[in-house]
């Protein structure tokens, strides 16, 4: 893609979330969700071919229905209070609509079924900015409003997500749709815990973000796209195989890690609130995604494959790749944990 075509394009990206972001006016958020949804399209379709060409489409036909929801439930919330300002949504219809826009945007089940199709069917760079910079915007809109969000309907859609997330990912192969029903999950932790703690929330996306971007850029730097490529890593590069091996815990949310830091916060916070039941299932249903991380750092790192050492013809090109920031990422993915007094504190 012409430089010029994608700083442009990339700005717009950026522009548009921090227009969510930033704005106190319903219109304004609508346009910043428009100008984002219309700039990602093309990055969506920078490898052009017919599968991208589906994945793009099922991703616009998601977003412009979320978006055509959102306006409605703003133009109710319009009539019932007479304002366009970000507040409580008081109207009890335009809360539930708003909340189904946002949780469609964010692909939380049960509408979910864009998120893996659409994932699979792009690059793997146009993969770690939908699953990662996408997610910022709703999210944003979903804190902002947080009070008036209808609890019982967001609770039920974060535990179906999180069943969905660790079912969907259980027999898959390629490492897009595993990233995908991952990002499932993880949406259905932050929702779980945006009624009761935002503040966690925010924290939960920053870890999650620098996890998946990480993962990406492993993927990337080996240009894998399934288990059976991701495994054949370890006799070129051992030290990404490790990596790999180490980050997936992490995702997963083993206790040195640093993916072990939001899950521990969120269940300690539900659990003061008097609630005991959904922080036992939502720790049960993540032993669903550890499996299938376990299974990927099983292929990848703890399996030997015939080795090629010994033969003078390399059958695997040298890599060139060079991945920026790869070595920060890795290290906030998965050294941080020690930080947590310091977060409880700061929350």
């Amino acid at each position: 893609m012409n430089p010029i075509i994608l700083t442009t394009i990339m700005s717009t990206i950026v522009l548009g979330t921090l227009i969510v972001m930033t704005s106190s006016h319903w219109f304004m958020v609508w346009i910043g969700f428009e100008m984002n949804m219309l700039a990602i399209i093309p990055v969506l379709m920078k490898n052009y071919n017919p599968r991208s060409m589906e994945a793009s489409t099922k991703y616009f036909m998601t977003q412009a229905t979320a978006s055509m929801i959102l306006m409605l439930a703003i133009i109710i919330n319009l009539l019932y209070s007479g304002q366009w300002t970000i507040s409580n949504v008081t109207n009890h219809t335009a809360s539930i609509l708003m909340t189904l826009a946002l949780v469609m945007k964010l692909g939380l089940s049960p509408f979910h079924f864009w998120v893996p199709e659409v994932t699979q069917g792009i690059p793997l760079s146009s993969g770690m900015i939908l699953l990662t910079w996408q997610k910022i915007a709703p999210l944003s809109v979903l804190y902002q409003i947080f009070p008036s969000i209808n609890l019982e309907m967001l609770l039920t859609m974060s535990i179906l997500s999180l069943i969905v997330g660790g079912w969907g990912g259980l027999n898959q192969t390629q490492l897009r749709k595993i990233m995908a029903y991952s990002s499932i999950a993880h949406m259905g932790w932050m929702t779980a815990i945006m009624t009761y703690n935002p503040t966690l929330m925010l924290l939960n996306l920053i870890i999650y973000i620098a996890m998946t971007t990480s993962t990406f850029m492993l993927f990337m730097h080996s240009s894998s796209t399934t288990t059976l490529s991701l495994s054949l890593t370890w006799n070129k590069t051992p030290l990404i195989t490790v990596l790999i091996l180490t980050i997936m815990l992490s995702l997963g949310g083993l206790p040195p890690l640093t993916g072990f830091l939001p899950k521990w916060m969120i269940i300690q916070e539900l659990t003061k609130n008097s609630s005991m039941i959904l922080p036992t299932t939502m720790a049960i249903l993540s032993l669903l995604n550890l499996f299938f991380y376990m299974r990927l750092t099983y292929s990848t790192s703890l399996t030997m494959f015939p080795t090629t050492n010994n033969i003078k013809m390399k059958w695997q090109y040298e890599n060139t790749k060079q991945i920026p920031l790869i070595a920060p990422m890795i290290t906030i993915s998965t050294l941080t944990l020690p930080l947590a007094p310091l977060l409880i504190t700061l929350y």
